[in-house]
């Protein structure tokens, strides 16, 4: 227990470091020698020394030692390792805490020869013995060895030389040299060991049974006593003839690889053994877990199921997928006796990793409607993930800082060690977009996007999240409409859900500057979107026509800003006047305007007659046509009672090729034959004096303001200003020049129109003759001016208070 700890298992010592209290530190490891001295491990130097690091399950840091590595104490039956491990927050190591392990493990008696295949390194140890006396090697003198051999100075019993063996040459190395090209080398008083890193410039792949092998053929000299002994070191390791075939792992090794058999010529198995984490496992405990060990002639076979027990997964990524690798850490060891070693062990330690196999992640939404809340569970993670930012609308925030832009994460751990993470934002949360789906339903969206981190290799990968979740709380745009004489009005309430939305009549924009164009009004205040129509004009339809009057329509439809898909369609139908169509002039003039009518869709308003077919508009349009003739032309009939005389006349349309009409606009003009008038007059007796009419230059403005106070006018960018029926209007006139005292403002007559033509119909007064029109129903009131800061001439200035009205004639309710 603890953050370290230790075990022994054969001639190698393990030291596992907790991943969960050595989380997001940096390490660095040290071996203390007898003397007390620290040396600082490198890749390099680890596998020149026998020593390997590597990462177990889920992250765990794993520390091995061989028995026979540099700087173990080698006793009697026992070896002993002392590890010294700092921990620091900073890759600089500073303030780094330090742990110090030494363990003492046994060893069992060693083989004549012992080869192990470790992940970082390859290594022999061969037992040594002192031949039949070589003549040629004897020195009747000491001193002649020494001279001839400098290099076996250094104890009675230490390595002169290796000697490599390659194809194209031989290549001998010191002790010095081998060292410095990274070789380990090592005595003791009853072995030589030769320990190369897989990387070796001698290393050569050759293959045996058609399984890959690093190897190395090598012979060690070594003096003992006055003698120069020597002894194979060759050693081979098998680098592939792992497979994979039914979600089953199948390791190949062949048997007695012919680098390591040269010479001999009969063979025999001791022992044939397997395991995983350097652990052997019985028969029993291997049926347990499904893995097959097989021992044929030439080859040793173990086969074991993916995520078999044992083995663990972890993480991976493969073009941005996310997916997991099954990897297991096999150990294989094998013995036999042969006709020139003798005993010879055998033992691979082969970490397996499976090919990457993509990983569906599973992204639950358990949002709360009631209390509208988006609530996400994504995962689940192996433990060697995790979640580090998110991209929330292209920006990318660390997980403590989601809160701010409305995101809560919550870490769910599992029994197994592996996690998922739940994610929670408001509905009203700005990151959530909200979108109209139909009738009463909205859809809200959570778009982000997760950034997660996979420990320790730190290579990253996303995950996007989109869950959409749809509530039953969308408030649609209403709309109510009405008519005057002369124009369409539509007022459309603004819902929750049409804030993007806008206002389209038959397939055209209606832009502020398209009404404009057509003098059509548009307000849009926010909650509130006014539409006004002139009765004649381009987008309005006419239906029918009777005595009782004409049918005219105008549709509009509210279409989706992005899609332009048609979300809600309104429309208003009324009657107007026949009399607005057509203009009985005193003198004559008749000017009559016909209008197309949705039923006849190819009619041609250029091609529109009267009964003299050679009368045609004067003006024509998409949809009318003006017709101005004296009552005596164009095939014009008349009729006489005793009172009026009526002039009576049509508007045809003919197809081409046809005399039979297929559009008839019958219209007629009465004037009165007689009429008697009542003239009130009196005699003029000493008129009182009066102002001569005359002609000159005035200065006048009309400025609508807020208040009866008049102290805060309308500007001119509050224009239009919206008001509602029956509200007051309070104007004022003002002389600007000449600034005459003497002078006094008289409003004669005031009139209001239906557009900004002072001359346009309808027309309704307001003043007449300087006095309010007795027909309103709500009075022009006239309020009093006094002198002021503002107001230096009181007699310049004319204020009265209008009530807000409309121009009604004949209306139908609103149709959506």
């Amino acid at each position: 227990t603890g953050p370290v700890t230790s075990e022994c298992l054969g001639n190698r010592l393990r030291v596992t470091l907790s991943a969960e209290y050595f989380e997001d530190k940096y390490l660095s490891f040290s071996v203390v020698d007898q003397s007390g001295v620290a040396w600082e491990l490198d890749e390099a130097m680890a596998s020149q020394c026998g020593y390997t690091v590597t990462y177990s399950n889920w992250s765990n840091i794993e520390f091995r030692a061989s028995a026979l590595s540099c700087h173990s104490h080698l006793g009697r039956d026992v070896f002993t390792v002392t590890l010294q491990i700092k921990a620091s927050r900073t890759p600089d190591m500073k303030n780094a805490a330090t742990h110090l392990k030494s363990a003492t493990c046994p060893y069992g008696p060693w083989s004549p020869r012992e080869v192990v295949c470790e992940s970082n390194y390859m290594e022999v140890s061969v037992r040594k013995e002192v031949p039949q006396t070589v003549k040629d090697f004897i020195q009747d003198e000491p001193e002649g060895w020494t001279l001839a051999f400098p290099e076996a100075k250094v104890r009675e019993a230490s390595i002169w030389q290796v000697v490599f063996h390659q194809p194209e040459e031989k290549k001998a190395l010191l002790v010095s040299d081998a060292w410095s090209a990274g070789y380990g080398l090592n005595t003791t008083d009853t072995r030589v060991l030769l320990r190369i890193p897989y990387t070796a410039e001698q290393i050569q792949l050759v293959e045996d049974q058609g399984i890959t092998f690093s190897a190395v053929r090598s012979s060690t000299f070594y003096k003992q006593r006055w003698m120069i002994l020597m002894v194979d070191t060759a050693v081979a390791c098998p680098v592939d003839g792992v497979d994979y075939a039914n979600r089953t792992i199948i390791w190949t090794v062949p048997k007695y690889i012919q680098l390591l058999s040269a010479g001999a010529t009969s063979f025999k198995d001791v022992l044939v053994e397997a395991g995983v984490d350097l652990h052997k496992l019985s028969a029993k405990e291997m049926a347990s877990r499904r893995y097959v060990l097989l021992n044929d002639l030439n080859a040793i076979t173990v086969k074991m199921p993916i995520g078999a027990e044992g083995g663990y997964y972890k993480t991976s990524v493969s073009s941005g997928q996310h997916g997991a690798k099954y990897t297991v850490n096999l150990f294989l060891e094998h013995q036999w006796e042969d006709n020139k070693w003798g005993l010879t062990k055998y033992t691979i330690i082969k970490e397996i990793e499976t090919p990457f196999e993509q990983v569906e992640l599973a992204i639950t939404n358990n949002s709360n409607l009631s209390a509208r809340l988006m609530n996400v569970t994504v995962g689940t993670f192996l433990p060697d993930v995790e979640l580090v930012n998110l991209i929330i609308e292209g920006v990318t925030v660390a997980v403590p800082e989601a809160v701010q832009h409305g995101c809560l994460i919550h870490e769910i751990r599992h029994a197994n060690g592996s996690k998922a993470y739940v994610i929670q934002v408001p509905f009203d949360a700005p990151s959530i977009k909200k979108e109209y789906v139909s009738t009463d339903m909205r859809a809200y969206t959570l778009n982000v996007t997760l950034v997660f981190i996979i420990h320790p290799i730190s290579e990253t990968f996303t995950v996007p999240v989109t869950t959409v979740s749809t509530v039953k709380d969308a408030v649609l745009p209403t709309a109510r409409g009405f008519c005057d004489g002369r124009n369409l009005h539509l007022i459309i309430t603004r819902g929750n859900v049409d804030q993007n939305w806008l206002p389209f009549i038959s397939d055209w924009h209606l832009t502020p500057e398209a009404a404009q164009k057509y003098s059509y009004s548009l307000r849009d205040n926010g909650s509130h979107l006014a539409i006004s129509v002139p009765f004649l004009s381009s987008h309005v339809r006419y239906e029918d026509f009777h005595a009782s009057g004409i049918k005219a329509s105008l549709h509009l439809t509210l279409k989706d800003g992005i899609t332009l898909a048609n979300r809600k369609d309104f429309s208003i139908s009324c009657r107007f006047s026949p009399s607005e169509l057509i203009q009985c002039l005193p003198n004559g003039t008749v000017v009559i305007a016909a209008v197309k009518l949705v039923g006849i869709a190819d009619l041609d308003t250029s091609l529109l007659v009267l009964r003299d077919r050679e009368c045609k508009p004067s003006l024509v349009t998409e949809k009318t046509a003006t017709f101005k003739f004296n009552v005596n032309t164009c095939g014009t009939n008349r009729k006489f009672n005793s009172t009026t005389m009526t002039y009576e006349n049509e508007v045809l349309y003919f197809r081409p090729g046809h005399d039979t009409p297929v559009y008839q606009l019958k219209f007629a003009c009465s004037y009165a034959i007689k009429q008697t008038v009542d003239v009130r007059y009196e005699s003029k007796k000493n008129p009182p004096p009066s102002i001569k009419p005359g002609f000159g230059s005035l200065a006048l403005s009309l400025k609508l303001f807020k208040e009866k106070s008049y102290s805060d006018p309308y500007q001119e960018l509050e224009y239009p200003v919206v008001k509602y029926l029956r509200e007051a209007l309070y104007f004022e006139v003002k002389l600007l020049q000449p600034e005459d005292e003497r002078l006094e403002l008289n409003l004669n007559d005031c009139w209001a129109t239906n557009s900004q033509s002072q001359d346009s119909l309808p027309q309704w007064p307001i003043l007449i003759n300087g006095c309010a029109n007795s027909e309103d129903s709500y009075r022009t009131v006239f309020h009093e001016v006094n002198y002021s800061s503002r107001v230096k001439f009181p007699q310049h200035l004319k204020r009265f208070e209008v009530r807000m009205f409309t121009f009604v004639q004949g209306t139908t309710l609103l149709q959506e």
